[in-house]
């Protein structure tokens, strides 16, 4: 990945203009495709199937590497609120607003070549409080949600039924989630690395290959169905928001890790009803926490044929 990047008018750092591509066409939950197929999306009132929220969050890890070196594939969170959808053949840009002296949080930012904003937050290095980044920001500011329907079953504090372990390879499927592996991913990767290869692996500053780190989202949601900590549906979903914090980083290629899930917040908006769910990630077989997420899955009310039809009957309509 490229290192030299120019800054703008105002400093930040600008990275390079590229077209990202969509890799969930074929993804499937509760026996139908998702958001993310054309013809569903278009069902939806969307131009076409957007590309996955956390795809971009390779166009900063160049920016990121130039800024904090090292330390961003070891201990790096992004948190980052997703603002417009991006769909294959248009063209995205990364900034990053260099902290000032002493500071570990930058703010960050992806635009459309035409300045349509993509998505907005934080990034960060080393021991930052969690209040620092964008998505605990946002959930502190949510008010109490009083008219769930599809996630009236769900409750604050619930926790994951199942005990999940989980590992990726190279050719490793990543189920029905997230229907092609790491090593078609690195085909096409936005911001391609010697350090995520079989072949260059080993001469990384680990002794190893390393996961990208918007594949650490698809390293984590390939298993989620085993915790159980789903609303209603059939129904259609998106990610509206998401922050990858790595503690004892970076993550692994083969290695296998415990994950612990948590709902942290439940919200709704005109649209949608949101889960916000905190994912930890443990070496396996110990209580060493060496990655966390946080997640806010939202699923568009109009996807849920009963929705109106509940609603009325739980008294939420006039």
């Amino acid at each position: 990945m490229s290192l030299a990047f120019p800054e703008t008018p105002d400093a930040a750092l600008c990275g390079v203009l590229r077209k990202p591509r969509q890799m969930l066409a074929e993804q499937t939950y509760d026996g139908h495709l998702s958001i993310h197929d054309d013809k569903m999306a278009e069902d939806l009132g969307l131009r076409a199937g957007p590309i996955e929220g956390p795809t971009h969050f390779s166009q900063f890890d160049p920016l990121l590497t130039q800024l904090f070196g090292q330390a961003w594939f070891e201990t790096g969170c992004i948190s980052a609120h997703y603002q417009n959808m991006v769909v294959e053949g248009e063209e995205v840009r990364a900034f990053v607003q260099p902290p000032k002296d002493g500071e570990r949080v930058v703010r960050i930012w992806a635009e459309k070549r035409d300045g349509t904003p993509v998505l907005t937050g934080t990034a960060s290095v080393g021991d930052v409080p969690d209040s620092a980044h964008e998505i605990p920001q946002r959930i502190a500011r949510l008010r109490p949600a009083t008219g769930l329907v599809i996630n009236r079953d769900l409750k604050v504090g619930q926790r994951g039924a199942a005990a999940e372990t989980i590992a990726m390879g190279f050719d490793q499927h990543m189920g029905d989630h997230y229907p092609f592996t790491l090593a078609s991913k690195l085909k096409v990767i936005t911001e391609p690395s010697p350090w995520y290869t079989p072949e260059g692996g080993p001469a990384s500053p680990w002794s190893r290959a390393i996961i990208p780190i918007e594949m650490i989202s698809v390293l984590l949601g390939s298993s989620v169905n085993r915790a159980g900590l789903r609303g209603r549906g059939p129904a259609v979903g998106l990610f509206a928001g998401q922050q990858i914090r790595l503690v004892r980083g970076p993550l692994f290629v083969g290695q296998a890790y415990d994950l612990e899930r948590e709902i942290i917040a439940l919200s709704e908006s005109a649209r949608t009803e949101s889960v916000w769910m905190r994912t930890q990630v443990f070496e396996a077989g110990t209580r060493t926490l060496v990655a966390e997420m946080i997640l806010n899955g939202a699923t568009l009310k109009a996807s849920y044929a009963n929705y109106e039809a509940e609603a009325r009957a739980l008294g939420l309509t006039a």
